[in-house]
């Protein structure tokens, strides 16, 4: 399968070194506005056709797939044309600026039958595979609770707030594993060094009482990323950057009973055993593109699609609209 990659920043070099090396996709063109990008994409891949023009990339009859890396403002622009031009995408997170311009991608995908995948990459870690395992298999038991801390210094963005950059990657996977839609959300934050939020929170209610919060930060003195998972029969700890036991199950929670005859509520506290369940080495953005190429071939949609993209940008943007008035209940 022949790809074309709009975007050789930040990430796009890691899309293309995974394309370049799994078996049975080649990059056949590299775009970018940017001059040093386009060097250090041509000494990196001298076989590979390296521009300046997206359109070459978009319109070229030898590409099958795209992948958009570039900035959120352009995913729209770039996604649209790839499809009018027969063309499966891969678009980098949030899938675009706004709901309506994702509902007109998906439905234009799906007119086409072309792919949409949202590069949704924690999906395809063995932590997320391993606790999402754990709840399907009813380990947890009823959720309570999705808490998840991403926060570190810098990087700041010049076109989105610290919510659009970092909680995409919270809200995909809380999307994944929560198996509700939310149905309000209230966000706080504030703005230090220009006019986009470098702190913010963020809470999501759910139909049956399960609550979520991200804590998304570029002004941490230390990186954090971790998440805790509460749930009625076990909780789960997941720290992304230890090596070893990053996902941590305990077997520890309350159980509440009322005595016959009785009207006080009796609270006891169950503190059982821990355990680390194994974790798949391999990397995420290697088996999420595999997996993108193996829904392509398969005629299958991808659990992180355009409609999961959608979501997320959904709640992004009644995060914004609360954000706005510090803090007032939007409902989604």
């Amino acid at each position: 399968m022949n790809f074309g990659v709009i975007g050789y920043g930040y990430w796009g070099p890691n899309v293309v070194r995974n394309l370049a090396t799994l078996e049975g996709t080649q990059v056949l063109a590299i775009a970018d506005l940017d001059a040093g990008a386009r060097q250090r994409a041509q000494r990196a891949y001298p076989a590979i056709h390296v521009t300046a023009d997206a359109r070459e990339v978009l319109t070229s009859t030898k590409i099958d797939a795209i992948a958009v890396i570039s900035p959120v403002w352009t995913h729209y622009e770039l996604t649209k044309a790839a499809l009018e031009n027969g063309k499966h995408v891969f678009v980098e997170k949030p899938f675009t600026a706004n709901t309506a311009q994702g509902q007109e991608l998906v439905e234009l995908a799906e007119k086409r039958n072309l792919k949409i995948m949202v590069d949704h990459t924690f999906l395809f870690t063995g932590a997320v595979k391993k606790i999402s395992q754990l709840i399907d298999e009813g380990a947890l038991g009823k959720l309570y609770y999705y808490d998840s801390t991403r926060v570190n210094l810098g990087l700041l963005q010049h076109d989105v707030n610290v919510l659009w950059d970092l909680a995409p990657h919270d809200l995909s996977i809380m999307d994944h594993l929560i198996k509700e839609t939310p149905e309000a959300v209230v966000a706080t934050g504030e703005k230090h060094l220009n006019d986009y939020e470098d702190v913010a929170y963020m809470t999501l209610y759910f139909p049956g009482k399960t609550i979520a919060h991200i804590n998304v930060n570029w002004l941490s003195p230390v990186k954090v990323r971790m998440t805790l998972i509460g749930g009625e029969r076990k909780m789960v700890v997941w720290n992304d950057l230890v090596a070893d036991e990053k996902v941590r199950v305990y077997d520890r929670g309350v159980q509440t009973t009322t005595q016959e005859g009785m009207y006080k509520l009796l609270v006891n506290y169950r503190s059982g055993d821990m355990y680390a369940p194994r974790i798949e080495p391999a990397e995420a953005l290697t088996q999420e593109l595999k997996y993108f190429v193996d829904c392509i071939t398969t005629g299958t949609d991808p659990i992180n699609d355009g409609r999961a993209g959608l979501r997320v940008v959904r709640m992004l943007e009644a995060a914004t609209k609360s954000l706005s008035t510090r803090g007032s209940l939007v409902k989604l």
